[in-house]
């Protein structure tokens, strides 16, 4: 039987997984790889680690039997977005390490041009916020501070790109240099309207064209495998988009006004909006969702997104010592019914929608005597929670009207005491698929769409099903007391920021 293999390039790893042309995912393999932090607010990543953890993923899945390489149908991308990196054209070997997405790093010159009150202009063209979360300064500051490399670019000899766009290339033996159209809105260079880089931000930014990737479809013949370790030459790979708009895609968030919510090192929020490209009065992103082949016009959607969200019970995990390992903490907040007045807001890496604050800065807040571990861990799947109410009611403010469920995913989505916890403070009923990692099943969907597997979208809602309804039980009362002691939290990180 073909499958479809889906390379789901994350923040903290890399999952490779499998799915059947039933739409039943078979199996996956994550392969974690380290972060890197060579100053406070600065995050990179080792790109050549990353690759190496792709190549990892497949030989995994083919050592487990998930299948055959024979089987392999075609491949689909997916990945973390906003990452930038710069790599040699013709070997593909990285020029220095990426700038992830939370780096704040180039906050000052992003606050520079907003002082200038160029935010407008960037804003109305992309449908972006002026913010160092974006690839456009990260660009910048590659070009500008590894040395040598901005002449190299002008002879032609760098590559600029999202991880998408490295992937591919390392994928095709360097062959393709190409991002898909939903990475290239993440990138502050992408004029919405057009689909294509736009000239007076690639000025602005001091960018040159030449080193950046064609923009395609979301699906469609993308290019083929060409001398990748563990596959034949020839596999095609057609379907590649950010890793939240993958996920919507694999809700089979469809229909405009369909939303989802995925819960990973951050937390991402994206309704779909059809063919209209919304502008936001309430601090959120307007976004392109995907291009599927024939589309003319691509699907947009508005998106609102925290940084910090599963990282932040990493951070219980990894630098407080309070768990061994991530899904404890449901089981150490269990121990107490409420959190005792503790506040954690997580602004580890500034706060985003709608607020879009780099200065921001965690704090913990409320702690008594009788304070503890337990009453940290409620806290903190507390604040997950309430950060995303922050952007759906920014999201329904901007729509006009009231939502309605919310499907979820991600690996939190797992976490039945924190779905219950959204439920209850959004005050709407939550959705959880019985495949949360739906990032995979939309690279799987895209890529199968792209080769032909499935005829069209309506054939991958019969695909999705639904495992677990959380309806909301919270009181009103009770919910806009939380909302307000919650709110007065953020204020004082504001505040102190």
């Amino acid at each position: 039987m073909k499958v479809i293999l889906a390379i789901d390039q994350g923040t903290t790893g890399t999952t490779v997984a499998v799915m059947n042309v039933r739409g039943k995912l078979l199996g996956s393999v994550n392969t974690e790889f380290p972060q890197i932090y060579p100053k406070p607010g600065w995050v990179e990543h080792d790109p050549g680690v990353i690759w190496q953890s792709v190549l990892k993923g497949i030989r995994s899945v083919l050592r487990k039997g998930l299948c055959k390489v024979s089987d392999i149908a075609c491949i689909g991308i997916t990945n973390q977005r906003e990452t930038a990196l710069l790599w040699e054209r013709h070997s593909g070997k990285p020029v220095g390490n990426a700038i992830v997405w939370q780096c704040r790093r180039t906050a000052t010159f992003c606050d520079g041009l907003r002082r200038k009150g160029l935010e407008p202009m960037v804003r109305d063209r992309t449908g972006l916020v002026l913010d160092p979360y974006f690839s456009a300064s990260k660009f910048r500051w590659l070009l500008n501070s590894i040395d040598g490399v901005r002449g190299r670019a002008r002879k032609g000899e760098i590559a600029a790109g999202t991880i998408d766009a490295f992937l591919l290339a390392r994928l095709t033996g360097n062959v393709v240099h190409a991002t898909d159209v939903s990475n290239a809105s993440r990138t502050s260079l992408m004029n919405l309207q057009t689909l294509d880089w736009d000239p007076e931000l690639l000025t602005l930014f001091s960018v040159p064209r030449s080193i950046l990737p064609d923009i395609v479809p979301t699906s469609g013949q993308l290019g083929h495998t060409l001398a990748v370790p563990g596959l034949p030459d020839g596999i095609p790979i057609t379907g590649m988009a950010g890793d939240q708009q993958a996920a919507l895609f694999g809700q089979a968030g469809f229909e405009r006004g369909s939303a989802k919510c995925t819960f990973g090192t951050g937390s991402f929020i994206l309704m779909n909006t059809g063919h209209d490209k919304m502008h936001s009065d309430a601090g959120l992103l307007s976004t392109i969702a995907w291009q599927l082949p024939g589309q003319k016009v691509p699907v947009y959607a508005l998106e609102g997104g925290a940084f910090i969200c599963g990282a932040a019970v990493q951070w219980l995990r990894d630098e407080m010592g309070i768990i061994k390992r991530a899904p404890d903490v449901e089981k150490l907040a269990e121990q107490v019914t409420d959190s005792g007045g503790v506040e954690f807001v997580p602004a580890l890496t500034g706060l985003g929608a709608p607020h879009w604050d780099a200065d921001a800065r965690g704090v913990i807040s409320g702690l008594t005597r009788g304070a503890g571990a337990a009453h940290l861990a409620r806290a903190t799947l507390e604040a997950m929670a309430l950060q995303n109410v922050d952007i759906l009611r920014a999201m329904e403010r901007d729509l006009g009207r009231r939502m309605g469920i919310l499907k979820v995913d991600g690996g939190a989505a797992a976490n039945n005491l924190l779905m219950q916890l959204q439920a209850d403070y959004l005050g709407r009923e939550i959705i959880r698929p019985k495949v949360i990692e739906t990032t995979v099943a939309g690279a799987c969907f895209l890529a199968g769409l792209g080769a032909g597997i499935w005829p069209d979208t309506g054939a991958l809602e019969r695909v999705w099903q639904a495992d677990r309804a959380f309806p909301a039980r919270l009181g009103t009362s009770a919910r806009r007391r939380r909302l307000q002691a919650w709110q007065q939290a953020v204020s004082r990180v504001r505040t102190s920021a």
